[in-house]
């Protein structure tokens, strides 16, 4: 049942790593968001999409994002995050944890359905599409509550690429310093390594620092979102469904991961062998999150998402240009 919607999203994961060889400026995970949307959109899919591609499309959005996230890990060393220097990593949680706060706020003002204002928030403030699928397996999103965050991480990311780098020098920034502002303002990793590196290999050296610190609220953001859901449901009848673990297990691992790659010296060959593990799992997720984007859904009815997208972009680029001032 699963077998064709995955050999269908590990298709797209070949295309979207032939494209971005191809033309190494687009970064492949958003190739592969790109790709989903496309297929959904087409009208003689839609009747596969929503049968037998589906058991295997679901599988790839939700459990191989799981792995992802858990691989992810292994790209974090804290004594790496650590040579930031307290004060970048310290303006680097904050700018997260005020941009979540506030782009949650905004979601909920414009009365937005479901878990949208949550998974909007998770998206632009931490890491993009892949702390989207990590929040929505907390909370039971439904895929098409994820659909339209993750069209709207994928549009606003893909304008980071081409509007950061146009203020770079009328802003007055070094390079480590637009480096900086990347990593603690775009949304994605692979759209913070498109962004940076036109700046050159210092840029990108702290952009991709700064991204992974942010990266790492992943754990403690999603853990207080999974015991927050725990609680809801155990104080109230109301609420259907078992409730979710309050340490979610792909968050453990994920940390894990971390601690791991911070204590144990690990051959190179391991680590890239893990990282193209994780671009693999992450660019098939990614492909079957966006087969369920309804473009003329989303015309119609996500005009306040975009609304909201668009602010918490330019928020968290005020905010995350604020944070390089005072490093």
């Amino acid at each position: 049942m699963w077998l064709p919607g995955v050999l269908v999203a590990a298709a797209a994961a070949a295309a979207a790593f032939g494209t971005h060889a191809a033309a190494p400026a687009i970064p492949l995970l958003t190739v592969s968001v790109a790709l989903g949307i496309l297929v959904g959109q087409l009208p003689f899919a839609r009747p596969f999409l929503s049968g037998s591609l589906a058991p295997g499309l679901s599988i790839a959005s939700k459990r191989l994002m799981r792995l992802g996230v858990v691989l992810l890990g292994l790209k974090l060393s804290l004594t790496d995050i650590a040579g930031l220097g307290w004060v970048t990593v310290g303006t680097t949680v904050t700018v997260l944890l005020v941009a979540f706060a506030g782009t949650w706020a905004l979601g909920r003002l414009a009365r937005l359905p479901g878990h949208q204002p949550l998974l909007i928030a998770a998206g632009f403030s931490i890491c993009g599409a892949s702390a989207i699928g990590a929040m929505s397996s907390v909370v039971k999103a439904k895929d098409e509550e994820s659909a339209t965050p993750v069209a709207l991480v994928t549009l606003c990311g893909t304008l980071a690429i081409a509007v950061l780098p146009a203020l770079w020098h009328p802003l007055g920034l070094s390079a480590p310093q637009f480096g900086h502002w990347v990593g603690a303002g775009v949304h994605d990793v692979s759209q913070v390594v498109a962004t940076a590196q036109v700046a050159g290999p210092a840029a990108l050296a702290v952009a991709v620092m700064v991204k992974l610190t942010r990266v790492l609220m992943l754990a403690p953001v999603v853990a207080v979102v999974s015991a927050v859901e725990h609680h809801r449901r155990a104080g109230s009848d109301r609420v259907p469904g078992p409730r979710p673990p309050v340490i979610p297990l792909f968050v453990a691992g994920f940390v894990t991961a971390v601690l791991v790659r911070t204590v144990v010296p690990l051959p190179d060959v391991v680590v890239a062998g893990a990282d193209t593990l994780q671009t693999v799992v992450l660019a098939m997720a990614l492909f079957g999150l966006g087969s369920a984007v309804r473009l003329s859904s989303l015309v119609r009815t996500g005009w306040r998402a975009l609304v909201v997208g668009l602010i918490s972009w330019a928020l968290i680029a005020l905010l995350a240009f604020s944070a390089v001032q005072v490093a």
